[in-house]
Parts: C-alpha cells; sequence; structure tokens
C-alpha cells in the first residue's frame, strides 16, 4: 500500500494545473449524447486502462443508447468503443479547476460524471478546504454549461485506516454541496457500492470495482433520462422506459388505428422507431400517432396509434424529468398498474415522478 500512495504522490507532484500534456489520439465519436468522464487516476483507469467506462459503455451500448464519451484523454481496451475521457492521474481538485474551461469548450459535454478528491486526501492537501473547492469546480461548471447534467460521485474506499477517515470526512460534505447546486446536479454515492475487496492496490479498483463502479454509474445516468439525451435532439429512435429499460412499443407490431401500446425489449424495429415532429406528435410508421384513445383525459384511458390529426390529445410534452405528458389531459404516459413486464400496456395517468413515467429517446 505504501508504493501505492507514493505512486500517487508522486504523479501528483509532477502533474501541475498547466503542465503540458502528452497529446490525446484523435477523438472517437458515434454521434451520440456527449459524456464526459472527469476525475483522477480512477477515472482513467489505473491497474485496468478503461477502468469503469469499460462495463459502462457495455452497459449502455447494450440497452440501447448512443453515447459519445468525451475529453482529452484516450485509453483502454477494443472493447471499450470509445476510449476519450478526462481523468488524470494524480489530479487534486484544484487542477481540474485551472483547465476545467479550455475542457468544456473544446468537447462541449452535455453531461458530466465527475469523481475528484482521493488525491487531496491522499496528500493531505488542505482538506479542510476540499469541500470549497469541489464546490468552486461546480459552481465554474454551471456557469460554462447551465444546461449541463452534472453527476458528483463520492470517493471510494480505501485500505489505510487514517486515510478512509479522511475519505469519510470529506464524503460526508457532499451531500450538503450537491443539494445547493440546484436540479442538474447529483449525488451518486460511490464510496457506499465498493469495499477494501474491490481494491486492486488499497486505492484504485480491481477488475470487480470497477464493475460496481459502472453500474452505480449507469443506473445514475438512467435516473436522469435527460442526461442521456442530446440537447436540442431532433427527437428520433426509441423511447426507453426508465422504470423497466423497456422501449414503447406498437403490439404485435400492428399499424391498424386503434392498436395498443405497450413496453416490451428494445429490438428497434419499425414498431419502436418514434419520431417527435415540431407539432408536439410522436409518430411511429411515418402516419400514425401516440394518441389517448377517445381523446379521453382519465387515469388509465389506454393509449393507441392513430391516423395522425394534429388534435391536443395526440400531443405530448416532453419535461425535464423525461416524462410525456398528454397536452389535452395534463397526464403522463404510464405503463400500466406501474407494470414492467413485456407487453404491459400503457395509458393516461396522473403524473407521479415514479421511474416508469420517465422516458429516454435513444437513437
Amino acid at each position: 500500500m505504501t508504493a501505492a500512495l507514493m505512486t500517487l504522490t508522486q504523479t501528483a507532484a509532477t502533474a501541475v494545473p498547466n503542465a503540458p500534456k502528452a497529446p490525446a489520439a484523435p477523438a472517437e465519436s458515434n454521434g451520440g449524447v456527449r459524456i464526459m468522464p472527469l476525475g483522477d487516476s480512477i477515472t482513467h483507469g489505473h491497474n485496468i486502462p478503461g477502468g469503469y467506462r469499460i462495463n459502462l459503455w457495455q452497459h449502455l451500448a447494450g440497452d440501447g443508447y448512443t453515447v459519445d464519451f468525451v475529453g482529452s484523454q484516450f485509453n483502454g481496451p477494443p472493447e471499450l468503443g470509445d476510449h476519450d475521457h478526462q481523468g488524470h492521474s494524480g489530479w487534486r481538485i484544484d487542477q481540474l479547476r485551472s483547465n476545467i474551461d479550455g475542457w468544456l469548450a473544446a468537447s462541449d459535454p452535455r453531461t458530466i460524471m465527475l469523481q475528484i478528491g482521493t488525491n487531496d486526501v491522499n496528500q493531505n492537501y488542505d482538506l479542510a478546504n476540499a469541500p470549497s473547492r469541489l464546490s468552486d469546480l461546480i459552481d465554474r461548471i454551471l456557469q460554462q454549461k447551465p444546461r449541463i447534467e452534472l453527476f458528483v460521485a463520492t470517493i471510494t474506499p480505501e485500505s489505510s485506516p487514517d486515510l478512509e477517515a479522511r475519505v469519510k470526512t470529506f464524503n460526508a460534505a457532499l451531500p450538503g454541496i450537491v443539494n445547493g447546486k440546484g436540479p442538474r446536479v447529483h449525488l451518486v454515492d460511490m464510496h457506499k457500492a465498493l469495499t477494501v475487496a474491490d481494491l486492486a492496490d488499497g486505492v484504485h479498483p480491481n477488475a470487480a470495482g470497477y464493475a460496481k463502479m459502472a453500474t452505480v454509474w449507469y443506473n445514475a445516468l438512467r435516473s436522469v433520462p435527460a442526461s442521456l439525451v442530446p440537447l436540442d435532439a431532433p427527437g428520433q429512435g426509441t423511447l426507453v422506459n426508465a422504470g423497466s429499460g423497456r422501449c414503447l412499443d406498437v403490439e404485435g407490431a400492428a399499424t391498424t388505428t386503434g392498436a395498443r401500446t405497450i413496453v416490451y425489449d428494445c429490438h428497434r424495429r419499425t414498431n419502436q422507431q418514434w419520431t417527435r415532429t415540431a407539432s408536439d406528435e410522436l409518430r411511429v410508421y411515418g402516419d400514425r400517432c401516440l394518441d389517448a384513445r377517445g381523446a379521453a383525459t382519465a387515469d388509465g384511458t389506454p393509449v393507441i396509434i392513430w391516423d395522425c390529426r394534429g388534435t391536443a390529445n395526440q400531443q405530448w410534452r416532453v419535461n425535464a424529468d423525461g416524462s410525456l405528458v398528454g397536452v389535452a389531459s395534463g397526464k403522463c404516459l404510464t405503463p400500466a398498474a406501474g407494470g414492467t413486464a413485456n407487453g404491459t400496456t400503457l395509458e393516461l395517468h396522473t403524473c407521479t415522478g415514479d421511474a416508469g413515467q420517465r422516458w429516454t429517446m435513444a437513437a
């Protein structure tokens, strides 16, 4: 463990905020939502190049999300589909703060996953003010990108009892910081997800630890559907339900008017391809619209497809939390009885904010 701590400290000693960096490899992009993994060696992937990003990428791709990891750094194995990131081994909070403006301008992320503070702890670097430095970093990100979705993770455990005590003190300040930053900043409890058995060297996660981190990040991103949708996206693709992970589907791939809509495993065929128009319609097959049957507005009204007519019962407002609200009814597109199974029918229901009422459009 001493050797591991020495490596961290030695790296940090040479990583001054404005030190010249080795040129990054050419950025990769698949045109999806731009997500910046931001942090230190744990984001970079110490011990396992790519770290949590490997499994996170596989979770996202496997469930049909199109994402573009962004940043000036580049590493990881072939199974990590996008190698870009903004993780810097040995760096502290202040060093990220000194460089954040340039990174944001160059990468223009929609979403940031931030985990930083381990090197402040391990270097015992003005720890009393570390939470204030983190708060300032968050403020600067929001000043530069006020529409961003920012996820702030607690730092992971350490095997040294002395260092772990510092970790816990630092982490204890994070909920108060995040809660004061507004609705687009979200706390992710990463410390709780790992134990010392998940560490390779007393500080950095091993393969099992990185896999656990990936799951926590993935669940956090999915809990905020807007984080997985590009800003000002054209609005075409599958609609994934946050409660079930299944897609908005026309039952049996029927094309007739009056066909029911359901949630079903995502397969991206034509009966799951939806286009949101400038008139707030949700179209499938080109000429069928998501419709509240009979223009009814009561809870339990079945949601069907019908010839597009431009009426209010075929218009849907997308709220910031990812809910789809019927313009005529003011009610949310909801799986019946909160169901998550394949074939669960969809209906109107009073909006409650539950995960089952949140949807994400995936290309």
